[in-house]
């Protein structure tokens, strides 16, 4: 089996986890892999450009946290490869192995001793006025914002061709189920347990008060656009990619046609919620 390693930023643990790995998957008959732009090849590895990554593995393995995990979901999902994920993060909701438990886990992977479960992920169109177009997809969520101005910014909601509100807040956010736990709990909006075929629109430190989350079926498309003329709005996905949104532009997302393989945590949501977040605990109640 091919085994594609993707890396965190500050790769000094990641590359020492890589490093105890290499040689084990080597005498089990596994070709490791890794891209060039982490710039860290141990001896016995192959080296492929980041984008060619999901064609050249058959499974992946995130050395890092949930933001590794989206990079990860960017260069294999659409290949339909599983990703296994080793928490080298802070909270890491995504990458649900500790790295002491790197070889055990991946081992059972290749068994087939690990259920792998679907992340539905959005896709994202990005129309701006001049016509010119680019298609993105995102694990978490997509977000219109003012960029570094403290001021309020104007955006107008549909859903399926029905006007949802004209917002007036700090901006909005689209985010997937997984998502939910991320900038949109942040902000106040719903959690959404994986598996669920919901998009959620929140508002960002809304003006109104009666302007409140949103939960619709994944199979809507929502679409928004600039109320005003604004200068300074960004749109941004997953955090990865960003690019300024004016008036005249148009960005729409629905859910992805091909949704990210990861392996399931040997814990359920609820545990990594309680875990991650102390999330709903008391002391009085059993463990």
């Amino acid at each position: 089996m091919r085994v594609g390693f993707i890396l965190k930023p500050d790769k000094s643990q990641a590359g020492s986890v890589l490093e105890e790995l290499v040689p084990w998957l080597r005498s089990q008959g596994h070709v490791p892999v890794v891209t060039t732009e982490d710039q860290i090849a141990p001896t016995g590895v192959e080296i492929v450009p980041e984008l060619g990554l999901g064609a050249a593995c058959d499974l992946a393995v995130v050395l890092g946290g949930d933001g590794t995990m989206l990079r990860a979901s960017r260069l294999v999902a659409d290949h339909r490869r599983p990703v296994l994920g080793i928490n080298l993060g802070q909270l890491g909701f995504l990458t649900g192995f500790p790295p002491g438990e790197a070889r055990v886990a991946l081992q059972d992977a290749f068994d087939g001793k690990l259920s792998v479960s679907e992340r539905m992920r959005l896709s994202v169109r990005f129309v701006r006025a001049n016509g010119e177009s680019v298609a993105l997809s995102a694990l978490n969520d997509a977000v219109i914002h003012q960029g570094a101005m403290a001021r309020l910014v104007e955006l107008i909601a549909q859903v399926d061709g029905e006007l949802v509100a004209a917002y007036r807040s700090d901006g909005l956010i689209v985010a997937t189920p997984t998502g939910s736990t991320a900038y949109n709990m942040a902000a106040g909006g719903p959690i959404v347990i994986p598996g669920q075929a919901a998009m959620t629109l929140t508002p960002i430190c809304t003006h109104s008060l009666t302007n409140r989350p949103l939960v619709v079926p994944a199979r809507s498309t929502i679409r928004i656009t600039l109320g005003a003329d604004i200068r300074g709005v960004v749109l941004t996905v997953d955090g990865q990619w960003a690019h300024s949104f004016v008036h005249g532009d148009v960005v729409e997302m629905t859910a992805a046609p091909v949704p990210l393989l990861i392996f399931a945590s040997r814990q359920s949501f609820f545990d990594v919620m309680r875990d991650k977040l102390h999330w709903g605990l008391r002391s009085d109640l059993p463990r």
